[in-house]
């Protein structure tokens, strides 16, 4: 009988520790007042399932986040009237160990409106956020418990480009730091320009390159968000008006971008309304993956050993409007906020042609703007 209990103990503490080292998955609600919300889940590596954790409230459209480089804290958009006339928060939480549980430390402006876009630099020491509506960027240091001081850097972007609706002004979308925290990537849509910045994360401050200020994308592409592949030395761009992917070489040393390829995210043929937002890239640099908001899909690259992208295939996102993408550390797993369809999807990656499929059944959010990933301690 003590056998058989010590081993029924073993079973309940080797099981409770397996269930407290599954990762955290963090899912913001696009939505204002209570209904806006962060929430996590754990995230079961084997199965790829997600089970309900925690959630937190009184955070007004919630639509980005970052995690900070050590894991304690998180940053997210606080905006009670989303592209308004007032300017925008970030809020800082502590993050509570194993319960995904988050604490306010305390919010900041973010100088701007529509604020779409969040980064913590490698040393957690800086916050960058981009600002749609109004057209700018700007960084913010961050104290040692986490919380964060005022702008110390703000610059407005200037200009227009072809498109009337959608390109009468800047329109910041993402502001992304280089793996060697030396630079900061900011895609404007409203202007078709990658602007290029140097980066004091110790004290919050952004510069214009003195290099190469800025890439200019073909007229009326609109660049959304961008990534670096695993080497540090390719920057791939996501353009929603054109619904394309732009390849660039990176000059590390110099923070300079060199475009080599643009290609369709959407299938041959198609005639309706489509506008892309997110693109990710799996950790092993073979696979990019890039969302189309309207054709509903997510289109899949092979990136060549010279970077170029061939199309391997356009899988269903199985809900409205795929907003955001998460791919696990492993590579094994691809995570889609479908913000219009109100779901969350997890797909397995085919680690040898890329394929998606499908599993487990959808996970019910409202309006899932962003996703990210906490690793277990």
């Amino acid at each position: 009988m003590r056998r058989l209990v010590l081993s029924l103990f073993s079973l309940l503490f080797i099981s409770m520790t397996c269930t407290a080292s599954e990762p955290i998955i963090f899912v913001s609600a696009f939505k204002p007042g209570d209904e806006g919300a962060i929430h996590a889940f754990r995230f079961d590596t084997q199965t790829g399932t997600l089970k309900p954790l925690n959630q937190t409230t009184g955070i007004g459209h919630p639509f980005f986040m970052a995690l900070s480089p050590n894991g304690r804290f998180l940053y997210a958009i606080d905006a009670e009237h989303f592209g308004g006339e007032e300017d925008e928060f970030i809020a800082a939480y502590a993050i509570a160990g194993e319960t995904g549980k988050l604490t306010r430390l305390n919010r900041q402006s973010t100088r701007g409106t529509a604020s779409c876009y969040l980064d913590v630099d490698a040393s957690g020491k800086s916050v960058v956020v981009a600002n749609y509506t109004s057209g700018n960027v700007a960084a913010l240091p961050v104290r040692e418990d986490g919380s964060l001081e005022e702008a110390a850097s703000f610059i407005q972007h200037e200009g227009s480009s072809v498109d009337p609706k959608r390109q009468k002004g800047p329109n910041a979308h993402s502001i992304v730091i280089s793996p060697d925290n030396r630079f900061a990537l900011a895609a404007d849509l409203g202007i078709d320009k990658v602007l290029i910045y140097r980066l004091d994360a110790d004290n919050g401050k952004l510069v214009a390159s003195d290099v190469q200020p800025f890439a200019k994308l073909p007229p009326g592409s609109g660049p959304r968000h961008l990534t670096f592949d695993p080497s540090g030395q390719r920057v791939y761009v996501i353009n929603e008006l054109t619904n394309t992917v732009t390849y660039f070489t990176y000059g590390t040393e110099s923070g300079t971008l060199t475009p080599q390829q643009t290609i369709s995210t959407l299938p041959e043929g198609f005639s309706g309304t489509s506008n892309c937002a997110d693109l990710k890239i799996t950790p092993d640099g073979q696979f990019l993956y890039g969302t189309n908001r309207g054709h509903d899909s997510i289109a899949i690259y092979r990136i060549g050993s010279d970077g170029r992208l061939s199309l391997v295939g356009i899988e269903p996102s199985l809900g409205g409007g795929p907003q955001n993408l998460l791919i696990t550390p492993d590579g094994r797993w691809l995570i889609c906020a479908n913000m219009v369809g109100n779901n969350v999807r997890v797909f397995r990656i085919d680690s040898k042609t890329g394929g998606l499929t499908a599993s487990g059944d959808p996970i019910s959010v409202s309006m899932p703007a962003c996703v990210r990933w906490l690793s277990s301690n």
